[in-house]
């Protein structure tokens, strides 16, 4: 932490988990990796707590909407 910062202890609760901003989960719960066929739902980290912001139909959908965020970042640098 910047110990110049008077907001760094605020700033770093605010970073999602393992810097993760968005993920997606089974709709019927259980590991991600199985049951590549059902549904997920998306969440993306508004600042302080992940949000559903949507559905995909199967895994590979979901997996997509994650690698947007990624390459967006990686054409904004």
């Amino acid at each position: 932490m910047d110990a110049d910062d008077p907001l760094a202890a605020y700033n770093k609760r605010r970073r999602p988990p393992m810097d993760t901003y968005r993920r997606h989960r089974p709709v019927h719960g259980g590991a991600g990796h199985l049951r590549p066929d059902e549904p997920r739902v998306l969440e993306e980290w508004n600042d302080f707590a992940y949000e559903v912001v949507g559905t995909a139909p199967d895994l590979a959908a979901a997996q997509e909407w994650v690698s947007e965020l990624q390459i967006e970042d990686d054409s904004a640098a």
